[in-house]
């Protein structure tokens, strides 16, 4: 059996040095996908972009979402017609929330429509951009799994989960 394309989709700002995704990247050899502006978003373009990513890749892809970049996989995920093996959705921020930063806010509203492949959402009990109440709501209506990691903040580099492990096995019940 083949591989799938594993892809790294990040969030705000990209996935710095001590980000598991960035981790993940380099020890499995996993692509990242590229964004224009890291740090002024725009919705538009980051879901053209995954579009133009998704269609390079083949069918065979799984896509590793955190925060920001879970947002950006529900929307591609409204209009694509590719079809993907998974996805991994791992600390989804909820833009739709009044206190987010402003210069995510274009990509409210987050799309509350099953997901047309399987998934797995990933949450703590103490992330500050989205409540587990919430995170549990978006799973049910994407027709995803969901994980609750415990208190590990917003799942990302202020975590210090280094490869996360036990994400990686969620990322292998995808892949298999």
């Amino acid at each position: 059996m083949q591989q799938p394309n594993i892809l790294i989709v990040p969030g705000l700002g990209n996935s710095g040095p001590e980000h598991w995704q960035t981790y993940w990247e380099q020890h499995y050899g996993y692509s990242r996908v590229q964004q224009g502006n890291w740090d002024q978003p725009v919705l538009a373009d980051w879901v053209q972009n995954l579009e133009d990513v998704v269609a390079t890749a083949g069918p065979d892809v799984v896509l590793v979402g955190h925060s920001l970049g879970c947002v950006t996989i529900a929307h591609w995920a409204s209009t694509t017609r590719h079809r993907i093996k998974g996805a991994l959705l791992v600390a989804t921020a909820d833009v739709d929330r009044a206190d987010m930063p402003p210069e995510v806010m274009n990509f409210a509203l987050i799309p509350l429509t099953r997901l047309p492949f399987p998934s797995i959402v990933v949450a703590s009990t103490n992330d500050e951009y989205i409540t587990l109440e919430r995170a549990q709501h978006l799973a049910e209506v994407w027709g995803s799994r969901f994980v609750n990691v415990g208190a590990l903040g917003h799942i990302n580099s202020a975590s210090s989960l280094g490869l996360w492990p036990e994400g990686h096995e969620l990322l292998q019940e995808l892949v298999e």
